[in-house]
């Protein structure tokens, strides 16, 4: 089998991170909260879609997926509010345009008051610029205020977890029933960072692989709601454990791959680069392939090395077209390669005699 790469996490799709993707030798993108889709009305028209679609083929890219409709479309949704139903509404026309233009995947979450970060500056390996997350320091309010899907509504009163389990139930039970007639898969991000007490007054739910898999028994063996396996987050609960336990609980009906990780788990965690965190990359990939995962790998969010401009909080195509996300593909073009999961079958070519050019079983090395 193949696993592929995909260039993610993209906030401001141009010119140079077209080029980028081409000289990082990807073929498709992943577009997050893209600026190209305003949606003005409420929800993606077709029109932005198609000439988003059409941009990207242009430009020699195929769209692989899409995440997060803008904050404006879906934080009813998130706290259960007067106005959801009109927000669910429009989230159904969404899902109805993308299958028109021939997106089939949109990534969501549930993080009513958005990814939390105590420290959007920190200090990694070799000086390299990374978030961090102290729950001891949570209480001076979030470093990522002021990024665009970071909701600056008040909360005006505290949403318990039970009620948040409550509104995603209520988001299901309407959106999937479109999802599946028009054949667009939706993919959950756990909750980042996946602690149990409430941030900005509101309780965090997807914390736990015993609670993403409630989530799936919420979406009642639909086939087209997965999981968005944003690893590092995975990571922050209880580091290779609580990835491994993920990968096999939900193996095909996780859509896509988040690849970046963590030191440290909750209460406090830093991110960095690849290899050096909680888990070993290789061989999370290769349980990946076993699990029967189909999907694509992105990047995600990636240390800001010295040139580059800033950590993912910059949403700047100067600042995500950097060498720290240079290495993170490179890195996991290496080990796919070395895995023997770049190629259509999964396997080199062999030579004129047949014989194969890696052991047959195409298992790790020793120690891997």
């Amino acid at each position: 089998m193949t696993i592929r790469i995909s260039l993610g996490h993209i906030d401001r799709y141009d010119s140079r991170v077209a080029t980028f993707a081409h000289q990082l030798g990807l073929t498709g993108v992943q577009l997050h909260t893209p600026d190209l889709l305003p949606g003005t009305d409420g929800c993606w028209s077709l029109a932005e879609l198609r000439a988003l679609r059409e941009r990207c083929d242009a430009d020699g890219l195929s769209i692989d997926g899409l995440e997060n409709v803008p904050l404006a479309h879906f934080w009813k949704i998130q706290r259960g509010l007067p106005g959801r139903d009109e927000q669910i509404e429009n989230y159904r026309k969404t899902l109805r345009n993308l299958a028109a233009v021939g997106i089939d995947l949109l990534g969501y979450n549930f993080l009513a008051t958005y990814v939390w970060r105590t420290d959007m500056a920190a200090k990694g390996r070799g000086g390299a610029m990374v978030t961090a997350f102290d729950l001891d320091d949570a209480h001076r309010g979030n470093a990522l205020a002021g990024y665009r899907l970071t909701p600056d509504q008040p909360v005006d009163e505290p949403i318990t977890a039970g009620q948040m389990w409550a509104n995603h139930q209520y988001f299901l039970d309407a959106v999937l029933p479109v999802a599946e007639e028009v054949g667009v898969r939706l993919a959950l991000h756990p909750d980042d960072p996946p602690v149990d007490e409430p941030l900005g007054g509101v309780g965090r739910i997807f914390t736990s692989p015993a609670a993403i898999g409630k989530a799936r028994e919420q979406a009642g063996g639909s086939p087209s709601w997965g999981l968005n396996l944003c690893l590092g987050t995975v990571s922050e609960m209880a580091g290779e454990q609580s990835v491994n336990e993920v990968i096999d609980l939900l193996g095909p009906a996780i859509f896509y791959v988040h690849f970046r990780d963590v030191r440290g788990t909750v209460p406090r965690f830093s991110e960095c680069f690849l290899g050096e965190g909680n888990y070993n990359p290789a061989r999370v990939i290769r349980r990946l392939a076993d699990s029967g995962f189909t999907g694509f790998l992105i990047d995600d969010h990636v240390p800001a090395m010295i040139g580059d401009l800033d950590t993912w909080g910059d949403t700047s195509s100067e600042a995500y077209c950097s060498r720290g996300r240079a290495h993170a593909i490179g890195y996991l073009q290496g080990v796919l390669n070395g895995l023997a999961l770049d190629e259509p079958d999964g396997n080199r070519a062999r030579p004129a005699d047949g014989t194969r050019a890696r052991p047959a079983d195409g298992q790790l090395p020793a120690g891997v």
